[in-house]
């Protein structure tokens, strides 16, 4: 009996002595846990980038916009009569993107309105905001009443703004911090048609 316990002992020594396999299982162990932190840098990865391709398609739209209706026959833009190409042409030129059918058009835009740019460069409506089919009714003579107008003697300009959006959907919603953005991504974009 005396041999037997001898021999599992021995078998018992040599086992924990052993260490091939050992990195594998270490390995594994550890991968399990880096692979939440990876998938979520995937996924914040994947949202910058859908957001940038979001106002790419915004931009494109504004551009669009502004070379459909860029003379002044032709404004106001939202005047289907004076630019009758104008929403046509900017969902199409919002699908060219790598988006594709995927980003949409806001409700109401494009839009057009009459704005005064202020000394940091925001912009202040001060003129009725038209949408297509319906444009605005009439600009102000002057950015006079616009505090920290950059040009108070000059008149508004004519902006049309175009808003898209785009459904983004995490790769892995329950553990990514990604979920917690917001979604649908926004945005917008103006362009100065005079």
């Amino acid at each position: 009996m005396k041999e037997s316990g001898r021999g599992l002992f021995r078998l018992w020594s040599a086992y924990r002595r052993d260490t091939r396999g050992a990195a594998a299982v270490e390995l594994a162990l550890l991968l399990t846990f880096l692979t939440i932190p990876l998938l979520n840098i995937i996924d914040l990865a994947f949202y910058v980038y859908w957001r940038m391709q979001t106002e790419n398609a915004a931009q494109a739209g504004a551009q669009t916009a502004w070379a459909t209706c860029s003379s002044p026959p032709q404004w106001p833009a939202t005047n289907t009569n004076l630019c009758p190409g104008l929403s046509a042409a900017v969902t199409s030129a919002i699908a060219s993107t790598s988006l594709g059918a995927g980003v949409t058009q806001a409700a109401g835009s494009p839009a057009e309105g009459y704005y005064c740019a202020t000394t940091s460069g925001a912009l202040i409506l001060v003129g009725t905001a038209g949408t297509v089919g319906s444009p605005p009714s009439g600009a102000p003579n002057s950015c006079v009443a616009v505090p920290g107008a950059s040009a108070p003697d000059a008149g508004p300009g004519d902006y049309i703004q175009i808003s898209v959006s785009y459904a983004y959907k995490p790769l892995v919603s329950g553990v990514s911090v990604a979920s917690l953005l917001p979604s649908p991504i926004t945005k917008t974009t103006w362009a100065r048609l005079e």
